[in-house]
């Protein structure tokens, strides 16, 4: 199964389906005072499926029900902690990767579900592969999009000016807000003012970290942020410099990579944009090589979002091939 597809088209056929109207929704109560948002859609009989969302702190959008036939699976989509409407908003208290690992494990408990796929693109990639390195009986497949490592080269190319080199208009507006001083650390330059006691700083620097990703993350937008809400920002931005300055809160450099062997028996499949500039497709190809179950797809005019209609498409072939 370990083999790597390179295409520029996928079927037109391919559509997502209408957003399925969740069955349950619930706040469950985790460790350190979180509580956090739980939802399920589908068919309560189907196949189970944990779709986790990016970020961190992004949340989980209505629009990642749509990727599966809501006659066949069952559904489970929640809003990790800090974010979305997991209750407290942007709080990075007791949130840590592990954390998250312990929260998915306690709603598939709560549900009473012995295996499940997991699904999920960019950071929910990278949670999805911990997850299952932590828990390799509970995961039947793997569909991850646009993998991040969590590796010091991936922050580098981020943070560390690479794809300053692609758009350094985006990249001038984005550091400028920092003394010229600390821009050879920007993540922890921006570290110390999302977590001000400035209100005013928070929301100005959460603007500013998430709009750098924004406008790189498809190529519709052509290096243009779409406007976001100041509370998706500063859950979005606190989180995930919260969990890069604290690198994951892996052992090392490489950790996934290098516990490929935990979940070299289950079957995965990647999808991954060609010009993805968040997480380039070298993180694919790595992971791809460490996983003799796994399936590559390139989609040759893509980026980074799952709403990229190549790997919208891609995504939702897949999960029509696993039913």
């Amino acid at each position: 199964m370990h083999s790597a597809e390179n295409r520029d088209r996928v079927p037109a056929s391919t559509r997502l389906y209408p957003a399925c109207r969740p069955f349950d929704d619930r706040m469950l109560e985790v460790s350190g005072g979180h509580r956090i948002h739980v939802e399920q859609c589908g068919n309560p009989a189907g196949k189970p499926v944990v779709v986790l969302h990016g970020g961190p702190g992004g949340g989980a959008s209505p629009n990642l029900r749509r990727f599966f036939d809501p006659t066949r699976y069952r559904v489970v989509l929640f809003d990790q902690r800090g974010c979305g409407r997991s209750e407290p908003h942007a709080s990075v208290a007791s949130n840590t990767t592990w954390d998250l690992v312990s929260d998915i494990e306690i709603i598939r408990k709560t549900f009473g579900i012995d295996r499940w796929i997991v699904f999920g693109g960019s950071w929910g990639a990278t949670l999805g592969l911990i997850y299952a390195q932590s828990h390799p009986d509970r995961v039947r497949h793997l569909v991850l999009r646009g993998p991040f490592l969590f590796t010091e080269a991936e922050l580098d190319w981020f943070y560390g000016g690479g794809a300053a080199r692609f758009f350094p208009d985006q990249w001038r507006k984005f550091v400028g807000v920092l003394p010229e001083r600390e821009r050879g650390d920007v993540i922890g330059a921006f570290h110390r003012r999302l977590f001000s006691d400035d209100p005013a700083v928070q929301t100005r620097f959460a603007h500013a970290w998430s709009n750098w990703e924004n406008a790189l993350a498809s190529m519709g937008a052509a290096g243009n942020a779409v406007p976001l809400s100041t509370g998706y920002a500063l859950a979005f931005a606190r989180l995930e410099c919260h969990y890069f300055v604290n690198r994951g809160f892996l052992d090392g450099d490489g950790f996934i990579l290098r516990n490929m062997s935990r979940i070299g028996h289950i079957p995965g499949t990647i999808v991954q944009g060609r010009f993805d500039m968040v997480c380039p497709p070298s993180a694919a190809f790595e992971l791809h090589d460490a996983w003799p179950e796994s399936r590559l797809h390139v989609v040759g005019d893509a980026g980074h979002s799952v709403t990229e209609p190549g790997i919208a498409a891609r995504l939702v072939e897949t999960m029509d091939r696993l039913r």
